[in-house]
C-alpha cells in the first residue's frame, strides 16, 4: 500500500537535522515518563493521602525535561513555518502526539 519512500516523505524524515530531533523528542519523551515514575502512586495505596515529597520529585523531574523539550521545539517550529517546510511540519506534530502520549502516561499513574 506505502512504500517505505513514501512514509519518509510525509514525516519529513529527508534530513538528518529532522530524524536527530525526532530521536531526541523520543528519548525526551522516554526519559520524561521514567523521571516522573518515580512520583507515582503505588497500586497499594491509592485512595491514601499522599504528605510525602512525591509532588516535589515529579515537578524536579518535569520542569528541566519539559523546559529542554520547549527549548528545542519552538525554534525547530519557527523555522519549519518561516520556511514553509511543511512536511517537517506533520514531524513536528507528531512528535507532539508523542510528548501528549508521554505526559497521558504520567497523569494516570496519579
Amino acid at each position: 500500500m506505502f512504500s517505505d519512500s513514501t512514509i519518509i516523505e510525509r514525516l519529513g524524515l529527508r534530513t538528518w537535522q529532522n530524524i536527530a530531533l525526532l530521536i531526541v523528542n523520543l528519548v525526551g519523551a522516554s526519559l520524561y515518563v521514567w523521571l516522573t515514575s518515580y512520583s507515582w502512586a503505588l497500586p497499594q495505596e491509592k485512595g491514601l493521602n499522599s504528605t510525602t515529597g512525591e509532588p516535589f520529585l515529579w515537578a524536579m523531574a518535569v520542569v528541566p525535561t519539559l523546559t529542554v523539550a520547549l527549548l528545542i521545539d519552538v525554534p525547530w517550529g519557527v523555522i519549519i513555518l518561516k520556511r514553509k517546510h511543511w512536511s517537517s511540519g506533520r514531524l513536528l506534530l507528531f512528535v507532539g502526539v508523542i510528548w501528549v502520549i508521554a505526559i497521558a502516561i504520567d497523569l494516570v499513574h496519579h
